[in-house]
Parts: structure tokens; sequence; C-alpha cells
């Protein structure tokens, strides 16, 4: 249960209830009223800002109106144990001993689902996207680790997901990719030497699947490209892709569903989907200006098809043909989305690159007119990521072959510790991954600090010999619970509000900051342990029920998050 919300209504209808007595004319859900956590000097489990903004609404004195109110909810809601004023009219309040013992009963119900707030919504992640010409390098792993971890959130907070990935085999890149591929072929099969230009791949892994494509196909002629071009393509696709999936594996990642570019075309679905927005009065013919910075001395103004993309928001039209009456890359983009919304998702979401932040004014402007502004469109973008090691900057190209692969990535640090540091940022802005911190044993590393309270609440476990996985029962109704574990309760209660904000704003790095913040609580419990004895969990081999509670509260949302994230949690370190 979302204990912020759940009492925010419960402030709300004790507002409304006595509004003659608080003497001002309306309250509704236009009125901003909050229940939050309160500042950690204050020692209590809510806070709200509702005394706050009434009082500056109906003009009434903040002292006076802010007590009156705290003798209202005192008196109308029974799980408040006190109300206290503070500042400028906000509001702490500290819950009863009582619901505070049936909040943990509640998430002892079903630990594996608590945080959850039951969407209903059915979204399409589309993520990663790589052009399918060759091995996944560092740029595009930000973008995988952020679509999978925002799939588990969804899911895990009861969304139905489809995780997506458009393979873009059609066009020029396509054509060149297997050109190098065949120039590879005639290198190895007949010692020809491989003659490198701006538009060629030549980099290792192009051999490696020349080298495939020879040993599946030894009758294969390879004289004339053109009559060849079609199945080298294919075979080239295929193994390029192989390696694509084999990289997004290795990451924890795996899609539900590969949708082919080419596949789209061959079914002529750019020329349906721009019917249907010609049906609709989005198309036109006419002329286009020469896009600003453009130095293609090919380019020239031509008649050609154009979508009325301004109409929704866009800051010009936009051209669905080139100047041979071909269909742009746009247009391709159009029907691949005309398809998803065919496909009934409720919410799109598009995981894009950093240099692709000009484009999403435009695609989201075809979406809103494909679906009459019904399917939502989210582009989210994921910047740079900055490899650091000793001090010295790595460096990609993948068109010049040179980059930092994922595979060379996962053989420097392991999956675990990419996945949690790729999200230690919020996706729009730059990131820097140090090679060398993710590999230390401190505080400093987040995503061993967090794994170490796991391991550490294990231990305790393993010590009083009771299995973690086992049910909990609770059979007192009052617990005494001390200052530390009382700051882990709050913390763990703050859990669904967590989710709630991390999901709806399609923020999974906030997972990561709550997970390392409550590690870092608990980390402090143990070090008083050492201090006073008073704070030891375990005692001439018993433990106290409260600590016992508390530390099963704490591997459940450890556990709950680590899982959306996808990283292990070893039972001992």
């Amino acid at each position: 249960m979302n204990i912020f919300n759940f009492y925010l209504n419960k402030i709300k209808k004790a507002v409304l209830k006595n509004i003659k007595i608080l003497e001002i004319e309306k309250f509704d859900n236009s009125i901003n009223i909050q229940v939050e956590n309160p500042p950690l000097e204050f020692n209590s489990d809510l806070s709200t800002n509702v005394a706050m903004v009434l009082a500056k609404k109906y003009k009434k004195n903040p002292k006076i109106f802010a007590d009156l109110l705290k003798k209202i909810l005192e008196k109308e809601i029974n799980d408040f144990k006190s109300v206290e004023i503070a500042g400028a009219g906000f509001l702490n309040i500290t819950l009863t001993d009582s619901i505070l013992i049936e909040l943990i009963k509640d998430i002892f119900k079903d630990p594996n689902k608590y945080g959850s707030n039951k969407l209903k919504n059915k979204y399409n992640i589309e993520f990663v996207s790589a052009n399918p010409t060759g091995p996944l390098h560092v740029g595009h792993c930000r973008g995988a680790i952020y679509g999978d971890v925002l799939s588990n959130l969804l899911k895990f907070n009861g969304g139905s997901v489809v995780k997506e990935y458009y393979i873009n085999d059609y066009g020029k890149q396509i054509y060149n990719f297997t050109k190098s591929v065949y120039l590879r072929i005639r290198e190895i099969k007949y010692k020809e030497k491989f003659i490198n230009n701006d538009d060629l791949y030549p980099g290792e892994y192009v051999k490696d699947i020349a080298i495939v494509i020879l040993e599946n196909n030894p009758k294969m002629d390879f004289n004339n490209f053109d009559q060849l071009f079609d199945k080298l393509k294919k075979l080239s696709l295929d193994e390029s892709m192989k390696l694509i999936k084999t990289d997004l594996k290795k990451l924890g990642i795996i899609h539900d569903n590969f949708i082919s570019e080419s596949d789209l075309v061959n079914k002529d679905l750019i020329k349906k989907t721009v019917k249907k927005l010609e049906d609709k009065e989005f198309v036109k013919k006419g002329f286009l200006e020469r896009p600003k910075g453009e130095e293609d001395k090919n380019w020239k103004k031509t008649e050609r098809l154009i979508f009325k993309s301004t109409m929704f928001g866009d800051d010009s039209d936009r051209a669905l043909q080139k100047n041979d009456g071909s269909w742009t890359y746009f247009a391709n983009d159009v029907a691949y989305h005309s398809n998803k919304i065919d496909r009934n998702f409720d919410i799109l979401i598009n995981i894009l690159g950093a240099d692709h932040i000009g484009y999403i004014k435009r695609i989201t402007s075809a979406v809103d007119a494909l679906s009459n502004k019904r399917t939502k469109l989210y582009c989210k973008v994921c910047q740079l990521v900055k490899l650091f090691k000793g001090g010295q900057p790595y460096k990609m190209s993948k068109r010049a072959g040179d980059f930092i692969s994922v595979n060379d990535l996962l053989k420097e640090v392991n999956k675990d510790s990419i996945r949690f540091m790729m999200l230690n940022r919020n996706n729009d802005v730059e990131l820097d991954f140090d090679f060398e911190k993710v590999v230390e044993k401190t505080k400093e590393n987040p995503v061993y600090y967090v794994q170490y309270c796991f391991a550490r609440i294990s231990s305790i476990f393993r010590t009083i010999k009771i299995d973690y996985e086992n049910e909990i029962k609770i059979k007192k109704n009052t617990l005494k619970f001390n200052e530390y574990e009382i700051k882990l309760l709050r913390k763990v209660l703050n859990w669904p509000k967590v989710i709630e904000s991390a999901s709806f704003k399609y923020e999974p790095h906030r997972i990561i900051y709550f997970l390392y913040e409550l590690a870092t609580l608990f980390h402090g419990y143990w070090s008083k342990g050492n201090e006073n004895n008073k704070y030891k969990f375990i005692v001439d081999g018993k433990i106290k029920d409260s600590s016992f509670i508390v530390l099963k509260l704490v591997g459940i949302v450890i556990k709950n998050g680590m899982g959306i994230i996808g990283v292990s949690l070893p039972s001992k370190m």
C-alpha cells in the first residue's frame, strides 16, 4: 500500500467533512495538497502541506489555522498518534504503533509484490534498435539497460509490457554493410585486398561474419555481387543479429519482438499508412526548402508528399518522399508506428540515443495524427556514456571498427555492475563510467554496497538458523522499535511511492538512489552494533522481534528492487 496516497485521501475527506468549522468555501483536487516524507530532523512518519496551502488560499492566520486543522485530523483519523505543527504550517504526523503493525503485516502477505501500484496500461517499449551492421558497442549499452529496467519496472507495477527491437535492415547502410562482407569474403577466398573507403565497415567482426558465411555455404558463388546481393544480405544480417542478440543476452536482456523494416516495406505498409494520413487530410503535395545546414549537392527542390506535422506541434512539415520519389526513412518509421498503434498499445515508449533528439517532435506528431491522439508516445533520450580507465577516456567509432564493444566491456566488468551503474544517473544527463570504481568493494561502489547489505542480512538469518524465504507471522500487536529501526521502517514504507514515481515519470534511476539510501541506513545501524551492545542484532544467539522484522522488510525491498534492475543478490560476499 502507498501510505502517502492512502493518508492523503483520508486527510482530504477530513477537510471536506469539516469545511464549515475550517471556514473555507470549497476543497477539490485543484488544490495541490501533498503528503510526503518529513525532513530527517523531524521524528515523524508523514508530512503534509494541507494547512499551509489552505491558509494561504483562504487568507487565514497560518498558525491558528494549522492548530485547528491539527485538532480535526487527530479527531477524525484514528491512525494518527500525534500531529505536530512545523514551520509555516506543515503538519508532521506520527502513526500509531498498531497501524504500523498492520502495515507490516500487509507487506508480509505478498512480499514479492510489495510496492506494486497495479497499473493497467499496455506498453510497447522499443529500445536498442541499433543498425544490424555489427555487434553492440558501449554507446548502445545505456539505452539497452534503461529500456530493459523500465520494462521490468512497469511489469512489476502491474503493466503489460512488450519489449521490442526495430531492425533497420533497409537502406543504404545495409547495402554498404553487405558489400563490406562481400569484399571480406573475396579477401579470404581469393586473397583480394580489402580496399576501404568511408562507406564500408572495416571492423574485424566483419571478417568473422565472412568466415562463418563461407563455412556454412561452401558451394556459394561469390563472383557477382549484384546477383548475390539479396541472399548475402540475409546471411550477413542473420549473423550480425546473432552477435547483437548474444551481446544483449550477456547483459540480461531478451526482447519479446523483433520487427523488420524490410518486412514493413515488402508488405507495402508505408503506402497504406500514407493513405491513412491522406484520408485524414494530413498529407499534401508541395515543396520544402533546403534543410538548414544541408550540403548535399544532389538536393533539389522537388514536389513531393509532405506530412503536415506542424498541425501537431512540430517545428516544420516533413517530407515523406525523397527527390527520386522513394520513401524517406521518416515515412518508413511512420509506418512502423502505425503498426504499433494497430496492435492496440495504450502507451508507446521509444528509447533514443542522444543524436535523435531532433527526431522526437516529428514522430510524436505522426502518432498523434494516426491515432487521433488516443495513443501516447513518449520518447526518452539516453545521453552519452563516457568511459574512463586509469584516468584516461576511451573513444569509440563504430564506422572505423575501432570501438569498445559490449563484449569488451563485459571482460572488464561484470553484468551486475554494468546494469546498476548505467542507471546511476538520470537518462537525460551524461554518465561517467569508471572501470576502477565499479570493481571497488567500498561505499563508493553503489552496486557492491547494496549487495553487501543483503549479504549481511542473509548472514544474520543463517546465524539464527532461519531460512530467509520462510513466511513471517507477527503475533504481537505492538513492537518496540529503536531509533535506527524506525528510520529503516519509514524508509521501507516509502518504497511504493518510489515505485509509483519511477513508473509514471519513466525514471528507473530512482530505484538505484533509493536502494543506496536504504543500504546506507542499514550499514549505519550495523556499525552502531559494533559500538554499542544495545544495538546488536543478535545477543546470546537470539534476535529481538523488532530487529528480525525490520531486517526482513529491508531484505524484501532490496530483493524486489534488485529484481527490477536485473542484478543478482549473493547471500555471501
